[in-house]
């Protein structure tokens, strides 16, 4: 277990802490914690991926669960969004949807035998969900940040298309070759 896999595993593990300060009434700086613990988890993504290239460190391990728990930190905050009333769900079950695709596809390529790693269409995505999030978490309010909201909500949702049909193009025979 090298020290990326580690970080992605401490992603994974920051998710609940993060959640209990976004979600749970009346802890004090309640939000302010979870926009910390949120943006900590964030940075690990980063972190983990410079040191595994940095260091040659790329492991199968990492290719398929550095995607994964970036999934499962912002769609756990996504999916309470939707329960704060924060964001339509449409766009969270179409994100989740998405991300629900591409670990299927994944699945089909190592049973057999290809890792399929992030591509940068789906890094850009990450990207900008982590910051939609973190500006969501901040919820400072007025007209002018709810426009940013809006204008990163949407291009989150068109960057998650993009990525899709991205994936599905260089991936198809991953599904034309499965038998």
């Amino acid at each position: 277990m090298n020290l990326p896999n580690k970080l992605t595993i401490l992603r994974v593990c920051l998710i609940p802490v993060f959640l209990i300060f976004l979600l749970v009434p009346g802890i004090p700086a309640g939000k302010w914690i979870a926009l910390f613990v949120f943006v900590i988890a964030s940075l690990t993504d980063t972190l983990d991926g410079y040191i595994a290239r940095r260091d040659n460190l790329i492991t199968d391990f990492g290719k398929f669960m550095d995607p994964l728990a970036d999934k499962l930190l912002v769609d756990s905050a996504l999916i309470a969004f939707v329960g704060m009333g924060r964001i339509p769900s449409w766009i969270v079950i179409v994100i989740i949807a998405r991300e629900f695709i591409i670990s299927g596809f994944r699945l089909v390529a190592s049973d057999n035998g290809v890792v399929i790693a992030a591509s940068w269409w789906g890094k850009i995505k990450t990207i900008v969900q982590m910051i939609m999030v973190i500006v969501f978490i901040a919820d400072f309010g007025g007209k002018v940040v709810s426009v940013i909201e809006n204008v990163l909500l949407y291009a989150a949702l068109i960057l998650t298309v993009i990525s899709l049909i991205d994936y599905i193009v260089k991936n198809k025979e991953v599904i034309s070759d499965y038998k």
